[in-house]
């Protein structure tokens, strides 16, 4: 009999998981919208500039972490029980979003900016509500912090270099 119960509860499990997934994932969809044209190839980039390739390999890691880390802190009680610290990510996930279209789509380095230092405070903000509720959540978050904060400083560096 038990195995009959929790069977439906792991099903239910695994299918917020994939929605996590699904739903952190399309964060990287504005991409799609975004044609650069060439605009930020011709940008002037600092010598520590990544390489172009390593951003799909390094965001799909990050996405999976983060949507893991939103799992993890559902399965505490799901929205009722946790609707401020995923609300949270929510938020970060939607400023997520907004960044490429900004830097890329509208060519604003400086607006771009201004806006990922919104998304840190929210990625922090998230990590912080996630070590209440689930360690190992807050955990999965701090390489997206560090990332969020490379990309920042990165983003300032070509704003500076590109007047």
């Amino acid at each position: 009999m038990t195995t009959v119960k929790s069977e439906p509860r792991r099903g239910r499990s695994i299918s917020a998981l994939i929605g996590w997934l699904a739903l952190t994932f399309s964060a990287s969809a504005t991409a799609a919208f975004v044609k650069t044209g060439g605009w930020y190839a011709g940008l002037d980039k600092p010598a520590w500039n990544p390489p172009d390739w390593i951003f799909g390999p390094v965001w799909t890691v990050l996405y999976i972490m983060m949507a893991v880390a939103a799992w993890l802190v559902w399965q505490r009680g799901g929205w009722k029980a946790q609707r401020g610290p995923l609300t949270l990510y929510l938020v970060q996930l939607a400023l997520n979003a907004l960044w490429t279209p900004i830097f890329f789509g509208l060519q604003c380095p400086g607006l771009a900016f201004a806006e990922i230092l919104v998304l840190l405070a929210a990625v922090l903000a998230t990590l912080a509500a996630f070590w209440r509720v689930r360690h190992p959540a807050a955990l999965l978050l701090i390489p997206y912090a560090l990332w969020a904060s490379f990309a920042a400083v990165l983003n300032f560096t070509i704003w500076r270099m590109n007047p």
